[in-house]
């Protein structure tokens, strides 16, 4: 899975997804990580709730990796940004 991250609530789906493809259930992850479960249901329904290491570490149990790298290195196609323009902030 390859996948833009631009705003936070697209964590969300990414991380449901990549929990699920991993057949894992949310206890089995928060097992992983030493929370609740509730914990991971929070994380994956509010990612703004996660701070940096705790994604990280979500990330590592799913078996994904964060890249964070200059736009202008990133080759944006028109379909996967059709209503926002390279130069116009994202917030």
């Amino acid at each position: 899975m390859k996948q833009l991250l631009s705003v936070i609530d697209q964590a969300s789906p990414i991380l449901q997804a990549a929990r699920k493809s991993t057949r894992l259930s949310q206890t089995e992850l928060a097992r992983q990580l030493g929370v609740s479960q509730s914990r991971i249901s929070s994380m994956e329904l509010d990612p703004g709730s996660i701070n940096l290491a705790q994604l990280l570490a979500m990330c590592s149990a799913l078996n994904l990796e964060l890249w964070v790298q200059s736009k202008e290195n990133h080759v944006h196609r028109a379909d996967d940004r059709k209503s926002t323009s390279l130069n116009e902030p994202e917030w």
